[in-house]
């Protein structure tokens, strides 16, 4: 006998977007559990991302690899060598491919994209159009949303934060609870952490650091080997560089 299982979800009130996908897959996790059931597939298939075989499968968009402890819905896409392990989660049209891995207990979702050899790990989340790429690595509890990029070998992690139009790429590094946002550019060797911002058109470039409580905006460079720090403010056309 054909049995048929009614799923009906509330919709989400705005913010609450993220408890609703994962009310979604939780459902969908439910109903296949009881398909295989029914049909007596026992069937289980494994894969090693790195530190043994554990249960997992083929997402069907894309072919990528899916620890069964992960969730990945099913607009969402996977490459063919592409993975998504631990208890990760990556839902709406996100798209991860390339040689990219997302873990932990990462979340990536919306539109967002994460390529190249990039990855995505531990608390982490990259939302809306956002894209890291390259063999760039968000991890802590950072987030990387809007239309940001993070690409080459950047590293944005701890609680740091980079969204609108902003870019980190290069060797560059965010971290601490550090922000970047606007159309702010990071890319170099350069390093932003603690609380510092960047922003509006602001650039921070070759070997600079931006720290303590620092701000640099407007369309302000600090690039060289410069330092700001404390509560300094960088602003206008101004331009900091060398060892000042």
């Amino acid at each position: 006998m054909r049995k048929y299982y009614n799923l009906v979800i509330k919709k989400p009130n705005g913010d609450a977007m993220i408890d609703y996908y994962e009310e979604v897959l939780l459902l969908r996790k439910k109903v296949e559990k009881y398909e295989t059931i029914l049909t007596g597939v026992n069937e289980m298939t494994t894969f090693d991302f790195g530190n043994g075989l554990v249960p997992a499968h083929q997402h069907p968009n894309g072919g990528g690899w899916v620890a069964d402890t992960a969730a990945v819905s099913k607009t969402a896409y996977v490459g063919p060598d592409a993975v998504v392990f631990d208890n990760a989660k990556v839902y709406g049209n996100a798209k991860v491919y390339g040689n990219a891995q997302v873990s932990g207990d990462a979340m990536v979702f919306e539109d967002a994209k994460v390529s190249g050899d990039a990855v995505v790990s531990g608390d982490a989340k990259v939302s809306g159009d956002a894209v890291v790429s390259g063999d760039a690595q968000v991890s802590g509890n950072a987030q990387v949303s809007g239309n940001a990029v993070v690409d080459g070998d950047a590293l944005v992690y701890g609680d740091a934060l980079v969204y609108d139009n902003a870019e980190v790429f290069g060797n560059a590094v965010v971290y601490g609870d550090a922000v970047v946002y606007g159309d702010a550019v990071v890319y170099g060797n350069a390093k932003v952490y603690g609380n510092a911002r960047v922003s509006g058109n602001a650039w921070v470039f070759s070997d600079a650091e931006v720290f303590g409580n620092a701000w640099v905006y407007d369309d302000a460079w600090v690039s060289g080997r410069a330092r700001v720090y404390d509560d300094a403010r960088v602003s206008g056309n101004a331009w900091v560089y060398d060892n000042a």
